[in-house]
């Protein structure tokens, strides 16, 4: 479709809690872009808002423009829509605090280094019906089983009309199947360059969730909804290639057919993984997940095609050789993850970090190593802080602003719900009202 056969364009724009903001616009109009106020980054889950560094909120809550490429219009899901992603500026120059200005200045950095990151995303998410308590219950769906596919597996068709729209608007699905939970499924998408892959798991991820509201049901990509059932992730796939167009991360010289800059990547994510944390694991719900026997990037280890290490190395040994970050859940915005992953693999590079050995246990309740991601959001909101290295290559400006809201919803949850190790093991009223309508 022409982008003249739209009426309405939905122009959208990733914020900080990974919520999509956005404005419709006639099609006449369009191409002037929008204007939102910077405040919004300002906001949390609840709307509250709150004087955080950066957002403008004691300066009079001031305008930041949305601007995009008319050519980058696509279909939408809603008949006559066309949708784009754009981006923020103020006075002219990218808004610091967007997560598409830190993704957009973790790639040119290692542009700047001869490299072009390639990213693939892994989606799980788990479908919720209506209950009869007007409370959100797991799909009944009995008959379903991981790697599972067909009406057992999804006995309403949500899933199948997701694929299907996704299918009919272009977007690069690769596989769509049963997780090991009923009611659970993984999404996986091409590998792309980094932006293009990050905008295409956003619209994706809103297409799907507004696909099953349609439906009557919550499509949910939250971390832990279900406690007495496993988590959703959103694994991370990275490759570099480099000027000539080969995969970097490939050596087929060594014993293990990695290169040294794929081992130093390795030990770049693993040596800044607790800062990486609040912006791979951002909310309170995201820690029951992160624990020992979850398979979900708990320990700090890596291991050759090892499904209970945070970093696990694919087995292929070809252009698709590639390092699997498994610690980032559904509720983390993709390009602040996939900008986490980047970061700390580029500074294990230029600091020539040594890759420690690859795990070889079996890392469910005990692994080689003691060390583990942070034990809860305030530990990682402090782990992040404490990381200055990492801070001010991902974006300072940033991390000042995100320090601040994560902080205020830390303390949300913890006068709910009192003490955390209480509630470690509880999927709280509180989460259900916070979070759930929204991730």
């Amino acid at each position: 479709m022409e982008t003249d056969e739209y009426r309405r364009i939905r122009v959208l724009w990733p914020d900080h809690l990974n919520l999509a903001r956005g404005k419709y616009l006639p099609h006449r109009l369009a191409a002037q872009g929008t204007r939102h106020s910077l405040t919004v980054f300002a906001l949390g889950y609840d709307r509250d808002m709150s004087p955080v560094p950066g957002t403008g909120f004691l300066e009079g809550m001031p305008d930041m423009e949305c601007h995009f490429d008319m050519s980058d219009v696509r279909p939408g899901w809603e008949d006559g829509v066309g949708v784009v992603v754009g981006d923020l500026e103020r006075n002219g120059e990218p808004v610091p605090i967007a997560p598409r200005t830190v993704l957009r200045n973790a790639v040119n950095a290692w542009e700047s280094l001869g490299y072009t990151p390639k990213v693939g995303i892994e989606l799980e998410a788990y479908i919720m019906e209506p209950g009869d308590d007007g409370r959100w219950r797991p799909y009944n769906a009995p008959g379903s089983f991981v790697y599972g596919t067909g009406v057992l597996t999804d006995p309403e068709g949500i899933v199948r009309a997701i694929d299907e729209t996704a299918e009919r608007l272009g977007f690069r699905v690769e596989s769509i199947n049963g997780e090991f939970d009923i009611g659970q499924f993984e999404m996986t998408l091409e590998f792309d360059d980094a932006m293009r892959c990050a905008d295409e798991v956003f619209l994706f991820r809103v297409m799907a969730m507004e696909v099953a509201a349609q439906k009557g049901h919550r499509l949910t990509f939250m971390p832990r909804p279900i406690p007495e059932s496993g988590g959703n992730g959103l694994h991370v796939n990275l490759s570099l290639s480099d000027n000539a167009g080969r995969n970097a991360m490939l050596d087929p010289s060594t014993d293990d057919g990695l290169s040294a800059l794929a081992k130093s990547c390795i030990a770049g994510q693993l040596h800044h993984m607790s800062a990486m944390a609040a912006l791979c694991a951002p909310t309170a719900n995201s820690y029951k997940r992160l624990l020992p026997g979850q398979i979900s990037g708990y320990w700090k280890n890596w291991g050759h095609d090892h499904r209970s290490a945070t970093v696990r190395v694919n087995p292929e040994r070809d252009a698709s050789t590639r390092l699997e970050n498994r610690m980032p859940d559904g509720a983390a915005s993709t390009y602040s993850a996939i900008a986490a992953v980047l970061t700390a693999s580029r500074l294990g590079v230029e600091a020539g970090l040594k890759c420690p050995d690859a795990e070889t246990g079996d890392a469910l309740e005990t692994a080689s190593t003691e060390e583990h991601t942070p034990d809860h959001l305030g530990a990682a909101i402090e782990a992040l802080r404490a990381d200055k290295k990492f801070a001010n290559a991902i974006g300072s400006e940033m991390v000042d602003q995100y320090l601040a809201i994560k902080e205020i919803e830390w303390g949300k949850y913890l006068a709910a719900n009192g003490n955390w190790e209480e509630t470690i093991d509880r999927f709280t009223e509180w989460e259900e009202k916070y979070y759930l309508p929204y991730l």
